[in-house]
């Protein structure tokens, strides 16, 4: 088995993949069912014919440039396992700060609005590290909904998450009824909430050509692009957020690394105060915040 990944691991190294090694371990691993430990500890076995060319079907499509975790079929978000398909993004490491902003800006049995939710990995990492909120996630595609559906439920969060199908705010009218009765004093399936979040497509559309191999071709288009400058989404949520949130709610949307000024502006302009541009661990703008101040009719 040791020679088995370490003839791939050499092979990804030649033709220059960065993770070489690691991106060998963990594909032979999953054709062979293995974990990490089993294959440390397992090294010296032989593989039979059959499950070898389970291997090399696997690393053909690493090289071809399909990532190892859409190979996989899942991917860690903030220490939880994401079921992925074709519809939806891989949950990336980046995306944390949102999570982070968000747990420490939802109020005590707050309830939250994720749109376009893709695998989930947004509102279903707030709620599982909040078990008193609740929440709506919503998407215009139908198979990325039924993903999130499913991560959901692995990660016991389903009777405290809703899902709706449709394009951004419009998706709240077809909203599912609530999968369990409401916490004491909240009315779930209200239209109105405490934060609303997203990870918007946010590339331009003639910068889609221009990215690495496994973007371009393995994420979906409708999950990358942002419209002719990237800002499309932001205006339509920045546009239409205030009526949906209550009063001193706030808005959290993940953000290009060069949009931190012009999606503040959509923000300011639509009425909102408090913006802030949040930086990464490398010090790029990563998150917009948006506070509203002023009292909404609550359409609860």
């Amino acid at each position: 088995m040791g020679k088995l990944w370490r003839g791939w691991r050499d092979v990804l190294a030649r033709l220059g993949f960065e993770n070489a090694a690691l991106d060998a371990k963990l594909l032979t691993g999953h054709a062979l069912g293995h974990d990490s430990l089993a294959m440390a500890t397992r090294e010296g076995e032989l593989v039979n014919r059959l499950l070898a060319a389970e291997v090399a079907d696997l690393l053909q499509r690493r090289i071809s440039g399909e990532s190892v975790a859409r190979i996989i079929g899942e991917k860690e978000f903030y220490g939880l396992a994401f079921g992925l398909n074709a519809a939806t993004l891989e949950p990336r490491p980046d995306t944390e700060l949102l999570v982070d902003l968000a747990l420490a800006a939802l109020p005590a049995n707050g309830r939250l609005l994720d749109l376009g939710t893709g695998t989930g990995c947004i509102p279903i990492a707030i709620l599982a590290n909040r078990p008193d909120a609740t929440g709506l996630a919503t998407d215009l595609d139908a198979e990325a909904l039924d993903m999130a559906r499913q991560n959901a439920g692995r990660h016991g969060v389903a009777e405290r998450l809703d899902f709706g199908l449709g394009n951004w705010f419009e998706a709240l009218a077809a909203a599912q009824a609530p999968a369990a009765p409401p916490l004491p004093g909240r009315e779930r399936h209200g239209l109105t909430f405490d934060l609303i979040v997203s990870n918007p497509p946010y590339i331009a559309s003639a910068v889609i050509d221009t990215l690495a191999p496994e973007v371009k071709r393995f994420d979906p288009l409708l999950a990358l692009d942002g419209g002719t400058d990237g800002l499309a989404p932001y205006r339509i949520i920045a546009g239409e957020a205030l009526p949906c949130l209550r009063a001193g709610g706030r808005v959290l949307v993940e953000i290009g690394y060069d949009q931190g000024a012009a999606v503040a502006a959509l923000f300011r302009a639509a009425g909102f105060a408090e913006i802030a541009v949040h930086k990464d661990l490398a010090g790029l703008d990563r998150v917009v915040s948006a506070h509203q101040i002023e009292a909404t009719t609550d359409r609860r």
